[in-house]
C-alpha cells in the first residue's frame, strides 16, 4: 500500500501543475517589475528567477516533512515562500546593500505584520519586517526576501534574494557540492573550514575587482581614442543585454556572442567613413535611440533573412567571403543573428548593408598590408599581386572554418601582427618569391 506522504507529494505536483498558466504570468509580471524599477542604476546587472522543479520540491517536502506541517496541497503551496524564486544581480557585495536600499525605498507602504507595497504596483508584497542580510545556517550572509503576489483569487508567494557576481558563485559551489552531498555531514567539520577559506578568497576577488572597476570609471574621457572605445564598449553591452533577454525569452536558452557585439559595434562606427572620427558622441546616441526602439520591439529569431536583390561584391575576397556566409546565414544560427542585429539598427537596405560590410571586413586585413608594403621597393603591380595574393588565402582560411569570430579583434589584430612581422624579411618582390610560403603558412595555420 502507498504511503500516504507520496500520495501528499502527487497530489502537491498535480495542483502546481494545474496552476502552472497563471504561476508563469505573475513570473513574467514580476521580473519585468524588478528589471524595469532598477535597470537605471548602475550597480544592477540582471533578473533572473526560477520556478521550483517537481524535484526541488519532492525533496523539498521530505526533507521538512512538510506532509505533517500542512496536511494538504492547497495549505502546503499557500505557505511555500520560494515556489518562485527570484534573484536580482549585481557587480559587487558592497552593491548587494545599495539594491537592498533601492528595494526599501521603493516599497514604502506599510501594510501589516513587516509587509510593504509600492506604489508602481500594489499586487507586490514584500516582507521587509527582517533583519537584513539574513544568517544562513552554513553562518554565512545573504539578502533573502519573502514576497507574495496578491490579485483577486490569486496569491502566488516568491522569493527574493540579491546576489553579487562573486555571491553567485559561492552559492553555486554552497548548492552543488554542499547541500546537494549527502555525505557532507560525515566530515562536516573539515568541509565547513575548506569552504570558509573559499568564501574569504572571493571576498577578497571581489574587493578587486571592484578596484579595477572603479579605476576604469575614473578614466579621463577627454582623450578621443579613449573616448571611442567606452562608448563602444557601453553601445556592445547594451546590444548584448538586449538581444540576449529576447533570445532566451524565445528561443528558451541563451548564446555567447559578446564578440560579435563588438564587431558589429566597430563597423556602424566606422560606416560613416574617418571624417566622422569626432563625431563618436552623436553617432553613439543615433544608435542608441534606435537600441531603445529596438527594445520595445518583438523580435522573431526563427525566420529567414531575406534581400531585397542580389548582392554585389567588388573584388574576389569579398565576393569569396559574402558567397560563403550567403550560404549559411539562414542556417548558422550565430551568423543569422549577427547580421540581423545589424539590419535591425541600420533600418536600411539589407543588400547594401550586407555589401557595406563585405567592404569593411576586406579594409581590416586590406589596411594593415597596404601599410606594410608601402615603404617596400617594389611597383605598384606587383605590391597589388601581393596584396591579392594575401587576401585570396585569408579569404580560403576563412572559408574553410565559417566561424563568426573570425572578425573579431582578438582574431583579426593576431594575424595581421603575424604577417607584419614576417614582412621584416622581405623588401623587394624577389624576396617574397622567397618567402611567401612563409606568409601563406602563417594564415593557414592562424586560429581564427
Amino acid at each position: 500500500m502507498k504511503l500516504e506522504l507520496f500520495d501528499f507529494i502527487d497530489e502537491t505536483l498535480a495542483l502546481i501543475d494545474e496552476r502552472r498558466e497563471s504561476i508563469d504570468i505573475v513570473a513574467s509580471i514580476l521580473e519585468k517589475f524588478f528589471t524595469d524599477s532598477f535597470f537605471i542604476n548602475d550597480h544592477f546587472l540582471n533578473v533572473n528567477y526560477r520556478i521550483k522543479s517537481p524535484e526541488s520540491l519532492r525533496e523539498k517536502i521530505l526533507r521538512h516533512n512538510f506532509f505533517i506541517k500542512f496536511g494538504t496541497p492547497e495549505n502546503l503551496i499557500s505557505n511555500l515562500s520560494d515556489l518562485i524564486g527570484f534573484r536580482i544581480e549585481c557587480r559587487f557585495i558592497e552593491d548587494e546593500d545599495k539594491i537592498y536600499k533601492d528595494i526599501v525605498k521603493l516599497f514604502e507602504i506599510e501594510l501589516e505584520d513587516g509587509f510593504y507595497t509600492n506604489p508602481l504596483n500594489s499586487n507586490i508584497i514584500l516582507n521587509l519586517g527582517m533583519k537584513q542580510p539574513q544568517k544562513q545556517k552554513n553562518g554565512f550572509e545573504i539578502y533573502k526576501i519573502d514576497g507574495k503576489y496578491v490579485k483577486d483569487n490569486i496569491v502566488v508567494n516568491f522569493e527574493l534574494q540579491i546576489k553579487s557576481l562573486v555571491n553567485l558563485f559561492w552559492g553555486e559551489i554552497d548548492h552543488r557540492i554542499l547541500y546537494k552531498n549527502f555525505n557532507y555531514m560525515l566530515t562536516e567539520d573539515f568541509f565547513r573550514d575548506i569552504m570558509s577559506s573559499i568564501k574569504d578568497n572571493l571576498t577578497m576577488i571581489d574587493r578587486q575587482l571592484m578596484l579595477v572597476y572603479n579605476h576604469l570609471n575614473g578614466m579621463d574621457a577627454s582623450n578621443s581614442l579613449n573616448k571611442k572605445n567606452q562608448l563602444q564598449s557601453l553601445l556592445s553591452k547594451i546590444i548584448h543585454d538586449i538581444y540576449i533577454v529576447k533570445i532566451r525569452k524565445e528561443i528558451g536558452f541563451i548564446i555567447d556572442f559578446k564578440k560579435s557585439t563588438d564587431v558589429i559595434v566597430n563597423y556602424i562606427f566606422m560606416k560613416g567613413g574617418p571624417e566622422e572620427t569626432e563625431n563618436y558622441s552623436a553617432n553613439f546616441l543615433r544608435i542608441l535611440n534606435r537600441l531603445n526602439e529596438i527594445g520595445e520591439n518583438e523580435i522573431s529569431f526563427n525566420t529567414y533573412i531575406n534581400f531585397e536583390r542580389e548582392i554585389f561584391f567588388n573584388d574576389c575576397f569579398t565576393r569569396n567571403i559574402g558567397n560563403s556566409i550567403l550560404e549559411v546565414i539562414n542556417k548558422d544560427f550565430r551568423w543569422n543573428l549577427f547580421f540581423r542585429i545589424i539590419f535591425e539598427i541600420e533600418e536600411g537596405n539589407k543588400a547594401e548593408d550586407f555589401e557595406g560590410f563585405m567592404m569593411f571586413i576586406r579594409y581590416r586585413f586590406y589596411e594593415n598590408l597596404a601599410i606594410i608594403l608601402e615603404e617596400k621597393e617594389m611597383t605598384s603591380e606587383e605590391k597589388d599581386e601581393i596584396l591579392n595574393s594575401i587576401m585570396d588565402e585569408i579569404a580560403l582560411a576563412f572559408i574553410k572554418e565559417l566561424d563568426v569570430d573570425f572578425l573579431c579583434d582578438c582574431s583579426i589584430k593576431p594575424l595581421n601582427k603575424k604577417i607584419k612581422e614576417q614582412f621584416k624579411v622581405i623588401h623587394t618582390f624577389e624576396e617574397w618569391e622567397i618567402h611567401k610560403h612563409k606568409v601563406y603558412k602563417i594564415v593557414s595555420e592562424h586560429e581564427f
